[in-house]
């Protein structure tokens, strides 16, 4: 997979994806991530790619035509257009569903918006979906973007050891993820429950189902419903 960031900030985008898991997948190829900086496709002399709105208010707007470039630029690496996102605190909202999904594209173009956000006419010739991290507004698209590659990388083949680093985690299969212990065996006077230490194989396995299930009831109910409903469907 190779996914491109269209941003203001390329370093901050990079500091992040250059370390850890990220970091070294990218080195070793398992995945191509690239960030473009918008200001080298604008026309101005002074590298301005935003302006005042027509019909005032507060703030700048970033212009469609570096937008457009940038995003003309990556059509051409590629050899087509690729699958296109905005992020942005309209979009539908981010999740492990979603990132699954994404997870299976060949290429992904994401969007960074600044200021006050972006020309709408651009977003309309090149976006085909707009994501956002919650129902909240951050001052620009990068942290989204790095949250929403990070999501989407390590369930690329080759980021993790194995599928089973992820499918096991909450929200992969409806239900949050059981509680996990390393040594030592006993912190603090508590122990590690037993059943850990059986090496009983079934009995584990019983026990994180149980637990998962525990847990998301106790703490996202509405998952929890979701979870039983979809059960009894797929039971009829």
């Amino acid at each position: 997979m190779r996914i491109d960031i269209a941003t203001l900030f390329p370093e901050m985008c990079e500091a992040v994806l250059s370390e850890s898991i990220i970091g070294r997948a990218r080195k070793a190829g398992a995945i191509e991530i690239r960030c473009h900086n918008i200001r080298d496709y604008t026309l101005d002399k002074h590298r301005r790619v935003d302006d005042t709105p027509y019909g005032g208010g507060m703030g700048m707007l970033m212009q469609a035509e570096p937008v457009w470039r940038c995003w003309l630029a990556v059509c051409d690496m590629l050899g087509k257009p690729p699958h296109s996102i905005y992020l942005s605190p309209k979009g539908s909202v981010l999740t492990q569903e979603k990132t699954i999904y994404l997870s299976q594209k060949e290429n992904l173009f994401l969007l960074c918006g600044h200021y006050e956000g972006i020309d709408q006419r651009v977003l309309d010739e090149i976006i085909d979906e707009e994501i956002s991290i919650g129902d909240y507004v951050l001052t620009g698209g990068e942290l989204p973007a790095l949250v929403l590659t990070d999501a989407v990388a390590r369930m690329c083949s080759g980021v993790l050891p194995a599928a089973v680093c992820f499918e096991e985690e909450s929200h992969f299969h409806g239900l949050l993820e059981y509680p996990q212990y390393t040594r030592p065996e006993i912190w603090h006077g508590e122990s590690v429950p037993e059943v850990l230490l059986s090496g009983h194989h079934l009995k584990i396995s019983d026990w994180r189902n149980r637990k998962s299930l525990e847990i998301t009831k106790e703490k996202r109910p509405d998952m929890y419903d979701a979870w039983r409903k979809e059960q009894e469907t797929s039971c009829d």
